[in-house]
């Protein structure tokens, strides 16, 4: 399964977008519940393949939502719910344990809706640079489509309920992934994560919830979503990433004032490592691309694009990177092939 998609880079990392060179993309996540049935986390197996049974209903009868494609959990394998994380359409948590749950993944990839996960539906879309607006706009469009066929537990008082009370009210989580070398370096994202924790919001690694931050890249996201509205919500985290881009720029500018040398031999070895390498693990490959995105975007390195920085981050993920070759292999082969992946993306490359 998948394979077509391993071949083809995931539109949420096209690219394209406003301030693309720092962020890489924004989701907007919507969890909500069927009124009457009882919770995933609380439910039996009866009331979880019920659920399972009014969206398969809702697809039959959705014009919008038949165009998706639509998968079983028990069909997938355990290398391709690995693929499907590292291409953000579930979660990491979401194919563990019981296993009456489903996704749909819609056209391009900019929407998948996970049913069983955490609520019985999580809607979420995702879009290339800094645009929550368009992102928002696409996951209400699907959320509205199911609400014509399921109807949703609401409270007038405290808005849409949700399994975790922290997501009650909008039941809406907007975020942004987001590239912070320069204050990585002047030793400054620490003190910026304090001040964006205090604004409420919250700052997780690049899979999100309980992950670790690889290639400076970093996922702001709002923590309230009780007594707040949406355009609320959009208009904090466009507001706050805008600020934070603002940091960031300031922190390569002081790289360069007072260290250009340093940064520039920074990059230009991470490139030619990334280049000539024989051997290299995904975790080397995204901190080498880290510093070949900061010279891109400094105009330091000036031949490649953001588009092929991106699809060589995403192929040297171990999943991607047994999909695009169409077979298994162990950590060390995977280093191998991976580093030639690499090699061969960059060979028409360079100065």
């Amino acid at each position: 399964m998948f394979e077509d998609m391993s071949k083809n880079p995931a539109a949420w990392l096209s690219g394209g977008g406003s301030e693309s060179t720092v962020v890489l993309s924004t989701r907007i996540r919507l969890a909500r519940n069927v009124a009457g049935c009882n919770y995933p986390t609380t439910a039996d197996a009866d009331t979880r393949n019920r659920i399972v049974d009014y969206f398969d209903s809702v697809i039959a009868r959705s014009e919008l939502l038949g165009k998706g494609k639509y998968f079983k959990a028990t069909d997938i394998a355990d290398l391709d719910r690995d693929f499907l994380v590292e291409r953000h359409l579930i979660s990491p948590a979401f194919l563990n344990g019981e296993m009456s749950k489903t996704v749909l993944i819609g056209p391009a990839e900019r929407l998948s809706i996970m049913v069983n996960e955490e609520d019985h539906l999580r809607i979420q879309a995702l879009s290339s640079g800094l645009d929550a607006t368009g992102s928002f706009d696409l996951a209400q469009q699907y959320e509205t489509e199911v609400g014509k066929y399921l109807e949703y537990d609401y409270d007038k008082d405290f808005g849409y309920l949700t399994a975790c009370p922290t997501n009650a009210g909008t039941g809406m989580r907007a975020s942004v992934l987001i590239h912070l070398p320069g204050l990585v370096l002047t030793r400054d994202i620490e003190k910026l994560i304090s001040r964006i924790t205090r604004a409420g919001l919250i700052v997780r690694g690049f899979y999100g919830e309980g992950s670790d931050v690889l290639g400076n890249l970093f996922q702001v996201s709002n923590q309230n979503t009780l007594g707040i509205s949406e355009s609320d919500i959009l208009n904090q985290i466009t507001h706050v990433t805008k600020e934070i881009i603002e940091e960031e720029a300031k922190a390569r500018q002081r790289l360069m004032d007072e260290a250009a040398d340093m940064i520039e031999d920074k990059i230009w070895r991470a490139f030619g490592i990334l280049k000539h390498s024989r051997v290299l693990t995904s975790e080397e490959v995204m901190n080498l691309l880290s510093a070949v995105r900061l010279g891109h975007s400094m105009n330091i390195i000036d031949f490649l694009d953001v588009a092929l920085i991106n699809e060589i981050l995403l192929l040297s993920q171990p999943a991607h990177l047994q999909k695009f070759y169409g077979a298994e292999m162990d950590p060390n082969k995977r280093d191998f092939v991976r580093a030639q992946m690499v090699r061969e993306k960059l060979r028409n490359t360079g100065p």
